[in-house]
């Protein structure tokens, strides 16, 4: 099964980057530009563009983390063998970014419950982003390193 799931890597790695670049890109977006443009337009107007871009994101969104996490899955067993690399430098990267990944997730889950229960006040809409970006900034820089040290 491994074997069979190795021929697979190079289209699950551009899977798994894919989606970490909607994911990354969107919450970027709101962060480096809609908050911006807050400055530009009263708060009703503002209300009814963030109300039309959360729509739109909760479509593709939740999918798009799906498939994010359940490629890192399969190249978490193709890389790694299940848990042979353990106790490497790789695999030590390979536990933070995992942790900042399910750290982001649990942000995530927990911004979507809240704007279900209409607690997603403008406040936390944007302190909820600028955490997950951070975190997910941290993730990139992170993959990178797994692989150059």
């Amino acid at each position: 099964m491994l074997a069979r799931m190795a021929q697979w890597y190079p289209w699950i790695v551009l899977l798994h980057l894919s989606c970490a670049i909607v994911f990354v890109g969107a919450v970027a977006f709101e962060v480096l530009v809609l908050e911006g443009l807050h400055a530009q337009f009263d708060a009703a107007t503002m209300a009814r563009i963030e109300q039309a871009v959360m729509r739109r994101a909760r479509r593709f969104m939740p999918f798009v983390v799906a498939l994010l996490f359940l490629s890192g899955f399969a190249l978490f067993d193709i890389r790694c063998g299940g848990l042979q690399c353990i106790g490497t430098p790789f695999s030590y990267w390979l536990l933070l970014k995992v942790a900042l990944a399910f750290g982001v997730l649990g942000v995530f889950v927990s911004a979507i419950v809240a704007g279900a229960r209409g607690r997603m006040n403008p406040c936390r809409f944007r302190t909820t982003h600028r955490i997950i970006l951070a975190m997910m900034i941290g993730i990139v820089f992170i993959a990178k390193m797994m692989f150059s040290l």
